[in-house]
C-alpha cells in the first residue's frame, strides 16, 4: 500500500512538473477535457429546442390541416352524393394530380406558366423600380407623371385583357404584356414610397460626411427603401400569377388556366381541383422565395438590430 501511494504521488510530481515545464501541454489537456465532457454530458437544451420548433410549427399550421381535414372528411360524410360530384375528397384530387404528373401534363403547364410570369413579373420588375426610383428622386418628373400612373394605376388588369388579345393576338405576348402590366404598379408604388420615407436625418447625416448625390443614393437611400420595395415586389409576384391564370384561361393552349377550364369543361372536376391547388401551391413558393430575397438584401437591417441590442 505505501509503494502505491509513493508511486501515485510521484506521477502526480511528475504531472505538476511537466504543467510548469510546458504550460501549452497544460492548455491541450484542459481543452481535451472539456471536448469530452461535453460529449458525455447530455444536452436536453437541444431536445427542449426541437420540441419547441415542432410544437411552434404545428401550432402555425393548425389551419391548414384544419382546412385539409374538412376537404377530405366533408365532401365524404358531410355533403350530399350529389355535392361530392362536384367536390371531390382531397384524396381523389390527390390521385388526379398524381396521373397527371406521371403523364408529364401537369409538368408542362408548369413550365408554360412559369415562363410567362417569370417573364413578365422580370420586366415589370425592372421598369418599375427603376422609374419608380426615378420618380422619387425627381419631384418634377413625379408632378408630370403622377396624373397618368393614377389614371392607369385604377384601370383593371383584366378589364385590359381585350384590348392586349387584340392588340397582340392570342400568342405569348399577350400574356407577357398583361402579367407584365399587372405586376408593374405594386413595384411602382412601394419604390416611390419606399424612397420617399427615408428618414431625413439620415440623409442630412450623409451629406454633412461629405457625399455626393450618386454615394448617398448608394449607401442610404436605396438600402433604406428596399423593405419597401420588396412590399410591392411580393404584392406583384402574386399579381403576376392571378392575372396570368385568367389570361390562360381565356385563349390558351398551355398553362395551369387552360387546365382548369379544360378540365372544368370536359367534366374532369379532380383535375380541376388539382390545378388549383397547383396554383396555390406555385403563389405560396414564389412568395417564400420573394420573402427569402427580402432578407438577404436586408441582412445590414438586422446587423444593426443586433449590434444595438
Amino acid at each position: 500500500m505505501t509503494t502505491t501511494l509513493t508511486q501515485a504521488e510521484t506521477a502526480a510530481t511528475a504531472s505538476r512538473a511537466s504543467t510548469a515545464a510546458d504550460p501549452s501541454a497544460a492548455v491541450e489537456r484542459s481543452v481535451t477535457q472539456v471536448a469530452t465532457e461535453k460529449r458525455t454530458t447530455p444536452a436536453p437544451g437541444i431536445a427542449r429546442r426541437v420540441a419547441g420548433a415542432v410544437g411552434s410549427g404545428l401550432w402555425k399550421s393548425a389551419a391548414v390541416l384544419a382546412f385539409l381535414a374538412l376537404w377530405e372528411l366533408g365532401p365524404t360524410y358531410l355533403a350530399s352524393p350529389s355535392t361530392r360530384v362536384f367536390l371531390p375528397p382531397l384524396h381523389e384530387v390527390l390521385l388526379a394530380w398524381g396521373k397527371l404528373f406521371e403523364a408529364g401534363t401537369i409538368q408542362g403547364h408548369i413550365a408554360a406558366s412559369l415562363t410567362r410570369s417569370v417573364a413578365g413579373f422580370g420586366a415589370a420588375l425592372v421598369a418599375g423600380v427603376s422609374l419608380g426610383l426615378l420618380i422619387a428622386w425627381y419631384g418634377r418628373l413625379n408632378s408630370v407623371l403622377n396624373p397618368l400612373l393614377e389614371l392607369f394605376r385604377n384601370t383593371a388588369a383584366l378589364a385590359l385583357l381585350p384590348v392586349f388579345t387584340l392588340l397582340l393576338g392570342i400568342g405569348e405576348e399577350s400574356k407577357i404584356s398583361i402579367v407584365a402590366y399587372a405586376a408593374f404598379f405594386p413595384v411602382l408604388l412601394n419604390t416611390i414610397a419606399g424612397v420617399k420615407t427615408v428618414d431625413p436625418l439620415l440623409i442630412r447625416a450623409a451629406r454633412s460626411l461629405g457625399l455626393n448625390s450618386f454615394q448617398l443614393f448608394q449607401k442610404v437611400i436605396l438600402p433604406s427603401a428596399v423593405p419597401t420595395i420588396f412590399t410591392g415586389i411580393r404584392m406583384a409576384g402574386t399579381a403576376s400569377i392571378l392575372v396570368l391564370i385568367a389570361a390562360e384561361m381565356v385563349g390558351a393552349k398551355a398553362g395551369l388556366g387552360y387546365l382548369i377550364v379544360n378540365a372544368q369543361s370536359s367534366f374532369l372536376i379532380p383535375d380541376m381541383y388539382a390545378g388549383i391547388l397547383t396554383v396555390s401551391l406555385l403563389g405560396l413558393g414564389v412568395n417564400f422565395l420573394l420573402v427569402a430575397l427580402e432578407k438577404h438584401f436586408s441582412r445590414w437591417r438586422t446587423a444593426v438590430g443586433a449590434a444595438a441590442s
